[in-house]
């Protein structure tokens, strides 16, 4: 475990931080010491969120966390999202890019421009988006790190998913373009891609497939849990990886072998 004081004066950005991968990450920086910000267009949940890991936590030295209701789609939501964060916790630090989404597992043929819409939308050009908004700050800054949590269907696409596949490559792709660009500026990009885990999207990616036949193409024998993501990305945005740059981390037991 990274020592707390290290990351006591960072501020963090986590989309989709209400839920799945993306809360158990917001739990392990807010665990750390790191102020933390969950970006979520669920109001409900990330409000709750953010007392719970508050309450776990307390503020202090422990962290202080922030809901601000965002939708990683809106461009207007990233001005806003990264105005409040550096003029309420007094920076930005880190941008974790977790929101993202899929039309259920079926033939390509049965898509809907809707659904590929709805995909390309959550997954890529929330990623525009974010990099207008908080690359000038990284910039100004000389400093920052994003990481972008892809997906394994990047690497080892299949039937079923085939634009939510290429989704993700575009994310891969970016990150790794990105991570050259900015390098002199002292801005790292990566991506972590894992495998189908334990959250609320867990039966779009299954479709029919039972969890059972899909495990079994796992080396390690199961499913991503988002304590294995939040891990990943942790020492990804710490100082441990300060030389790690344009780096997709593959988090699947195995899967892309």
């Amino acid at each position: 475990m990274q020592a707390v004081s290290s990351w006591a004066k960072r501020v963090v950005i986590v989309t989709g931080g209400a839920s799945g991968f993306g809360q158990a990450t917001a739990q392990w920086m807010v665990s750390r010491g790191a102020k933390v910000v969950i970006a979520d267009i669920n109001e409900e949940r990330g409000e709750e969120v953010s007392k719970t890991l508050t309450k776990l936590h307390g503020r202090g030295t422990q962290g202080l966390v922030r809901f601000i209701k965002t939708d990683v789609t809106r461009p207007e939501d990233w001005t806003n999202l990264v105005k409040e964060t550096v003029q309420e916790l007094g920076g930005l630090d880190v941008l974790v890019n977790n929101a993202g989404g899929s039309y259920t597992n079926k033939p390509t043929l049965e898509v809907t421009e809707s659904d590929f819409d709805k995909c390309f939308n959550l997954n890529v050009r929330s990623i525009f988006h974010a990099v207008g908004a908080v690359v000038p700050h990284f910039v100004s800054q000389n400093y920052g790190t994003i990481i972008n949590v892809s997906s394994t269907a990047a690497i080892r696409p299949r039937g079923g998913l085939t634009w939510y596949s290429a989704s993700k490559a575009a994310v891969n792709c970016a990150t790794k373009a990105l991570a050259s660009e900015y390098a002199p500026n002292r801005i790292r990009v990566n991506a972590v891609c894992p495998v189908a885990g334990r959250t609320p999207l867990l039966p779009t990616f299954l479709g029919e497939r039972t969890e059972e036949s899909f495990i079994a193409t796992i080396p390690m024998g199961r499913l991503t849990e988002p304590e294995d993501v939040a891990n990943t990305i942790g020492w990804l945005a710490s100082d441990e990886a300060g030389f790690v740059t344009g780096v997709c981390l593959e988090v699947d037991g195995g899967r892309c072998i």
